[in-house]
């Protein structure tokens, strides 16, 4: 006979925990994370967003050291105060988000275009500064 350990339908796993508090920080001043993609192209870090319904006028994007930080509001406005709604999906409300980047960026070159919901931002890498081999030159006092 195999034992199966047994479980409570309403516990959390450990890992859930772990995972919870380590999203804490980003949860709590946003109702929404947009998805996104960070990958590396021709010398720059490009990231790619999921705005979809944000006013791309109403999203600020920064670089602070080498932490992107996107943070947008989107506010709906209805003219009719009460519906019968079967459903309520469409919401507004904020986000925002802060990605730490894999390399070192020259932040203030930051350009970003916005097409069919899609925030696409591209940082150029910093140049490396090479270290330089300094000799010691012996000077006689007499």
């Amino acid at each position: 006979m195999t034992l199966v350990p047994f479980r409570h339908g309403w516990f959390w796993e450990p890992n859930d925990i772990d995972k919870f508090f380590d999203e804490w920080p980003q949860m709590k001043s946003a109702d929404f994370m947009p998805a996104v993609n960070v990958y590396e192209k021709d010398n720059k870090v490009m990231v790619e967003a999921v705005v979809t319904g944000f006013d791309p006028k109403k999203v600020e994007i920064s670089v602070q050291d080498n932490t992107l930080i996107l943070k947008g509001e989107n506010q709906k406005k209805s003219e009719v105060e009460e519906k019968n709604y079967y459903y309520h999906e469409v919401k507004s409300g904020s986000f925002y988000r802060a990605i730490t980047l894999p390399v070192k960026v020259a932040g203030e070159k930051t350009q970003a275009v916005y097409q069919d919901g899609i925030l696409k931002i591209e940082i150029p890498k910093a140049k490396e500064i090479k270290s330089k081999k300094v000799q010691v030159k012996v000077v006689n006092k007499k």
